[in-house]
């Protein structure tokens, strides 16, 4: 196809106009899908769960723990700004990878890859799957507790689901996840104003003294960040997705700024609202914050509640296989993974072999159920790759002052994130060694890996035949071709 061809058909994410349709992946996100996108996937399960880490790292302290929501919300804000910045910068999908690719080199961007197919997203997957399990089950066996295998199979279940989804088409997955985040927004609802009418009412007894503490460590305080911080995750999800943006330049930035804004707002809301009906020993005693609170705050709605967690379980579910396949669907379109992996469905337009990766690896996760560990190692990991991009963005705006940058953060913001993000990493070093240390560990694993198969191509030539052959036969078994077009 010729050049002028090939870009008008880009440009416009339609068929050409003498031929059939051409294999490319759309611009399909709108405005509202993003904002839907960024919150949905940010409203998980932790905030409905398991504030406690919060509050258990901050030495019991509700107001030093609702501070640690705050800047935890401030924080991932200043990260999503800059993320914005380097969205409109590079315009290419893939999220962290592209980044470290564009800005510190090859080998950076490998490991995050190599990090997040290894462990990363199958633990996050696993976590939140498992929640969705045992919320579906919740109104069914109370007050028994569910049993395992049955919690096991439903959260398989749920993520075959949107597996099937993500698989068949990009518009259905913009759209559940649209109509999940609606759910969510009315779960954090029940939550914030029954919470705010008891305050407003005179019920402020479990805030007198809030910043008293006699057990704050600040060694802790770290890993009552990582705590926040992995409730505020999945901002960053819309940048593995730009070529699927509409008008990325004002659409990213914008979707950013009204989702974390909005995220940030809630979730101090509604742990205000928690510590209205709960003192800080009956949180930390809770299984499940959110039910809890029903318990006190609605009986009426209280059996609700848990089906309103596993939507919004389902929804954060949604938002990571939309997002993350695209990460391994542009490394391998840049030679870091396997040619297979880049390619699309010819009629879904959906990177099928990406998502379809993700499926075996995480229900393998499900299945152990011990991921609580991996948890700890993937937030180690994801923050200092995040440090480390924005530190690129930094240098890159350095060594290129001419390139073109839509959407600017100031300077001072990049600075004091990558700054402050460093300074968790290495303070967690102290912190939590053992998990810090086997998240490094698993991380540099993928050095001999990048070496062996990407950087010298070690590899015995029988292998590379026989792994051709198989790439081709998955190819025409999932009906999928590379793209004809560039969409960046």
């Amino acid at each position: 196809m010729e050049g002028a061809k090939a870009e008008s058909v880009a440009g416009s994410g339609k068929t050409s106009s003498d031929g059939p349709e051409v294999v490319h992946l759309r611009r399909t996100i709108g405005l509202l899908p993003a904002v839907s996108f960024i919150f949905g996937t940010v409203v998980g399960s932790g905030i409905f769960i398991a504030p406690k880490g919060v509050l258990m790292n901050s030495g019991n302290s509700v107001g030093l723990s609702l501070l640690v929501w705050l800047l935890c919300g401030v924080l991932s804000t200043c990260g999503a700004l800059c993320y914005a910045e380097l969205g409109t910068t590079f315009k290419k999908s893939g999220g962290h990878y592209t980044y470290l690719l564009e800005t510190l080199g090859p080998l950076p961007a490998f490991l995050r890859l190599w990090s997040e197919f290894m462990f990363i997203r199958p633990a996050v997957a696993s976590y939140v799957s498992l929640a969705f399990g045992r919320y579906v089950l919740e109104p069914i066996f109370a007050p028994c507790t569910a049993p395992t295998q049955l919690v096991t199979v439903v959260s398989i279940l749920g993520v075959t689901f949107v597996v099937a989804v993500n698989c068949w088409s990009v518009t259905l997955a913009s759209r559940t996840q649209v109509t999940l985040t609606v759910i969510k927004m009315l779960a954090l609802i029940l939550i914030i104003i029954p919470g705010i009418t008891a305050l407003a009412q005179g019920q402020t007894e479990h805030f007198q003294n809030a910043f008293d503490s006699e057990s704050l460590v600040l060694t802790k305080l770290p890993l009552a960040f990582y705590s926040g911080l992995y409730a505020y995750g999945g901002w960053f999800y819309l940048n593995f997705v730009t070529e699927e943006v509409v008008n990325p330049n004002r659409n990213i930035p914008l979707a950013i700024i009204l989702s974390m804004v909005t995220v940030t707002v809630c979730y101090v809301l509604v742990n205000v609202a928690y510590y209205t009906m709960m003192s800080a020993d009956e949180l930390l005693m809770s299984e499940a914050v959110a039910v809890t609170f029903a318990n006190r705050a609605i009986k009426g709605l209280s059996s609700l509640i848990p089906v309103l967690v596993s939507a919004s379980c389902l929804g954060a579910l949604n938002g990571g296989f939309f997002a993350v396949p695209r990460m391994l669907f542009v490394g391998a379109r840049e030679g870091h993974w396997p040619a297979i992996f880049s390619m699309i469905h010819i009629r879904r337009q959906t990177p099928l072999p990406a998502v379809l990766l993700l499926y075996p690896l995480v229900v393998i996760m499900v299945g152990r159920g011990d991921i609580y560990q991996l948890i700890n190692f993937a937030s180690f990991s994801r923050w200092l790759f995040i440090a480390m991009a924005t530190l690129g963005m930094l240098i890159h705006r350095y060594r290129y002052p001419q390139h073109p940058r839509p959407f600017k953060v100031p300077l001072a913001v990049a600075v004091v994130f990558t700054v402050v993000c460093f300074f968790i990493v290495g303070l967690s070093l102290y912190s939590d060694p053992w998990n810090t240390g086997g998240s490094c560990i698993l991380t540099l694993s993928g050095v001999p890996v990048y070496y062996l198969t990407v950087k010298h191509q070690y590899l015995p030539h029988r292998f590379r035949r026989a792994f051709n052959s198989i790439s081709r036969q998955l190819q025409i078994l999932f009906e999928v071709a590379k793209q004809e077009v560039r969409t960046y």
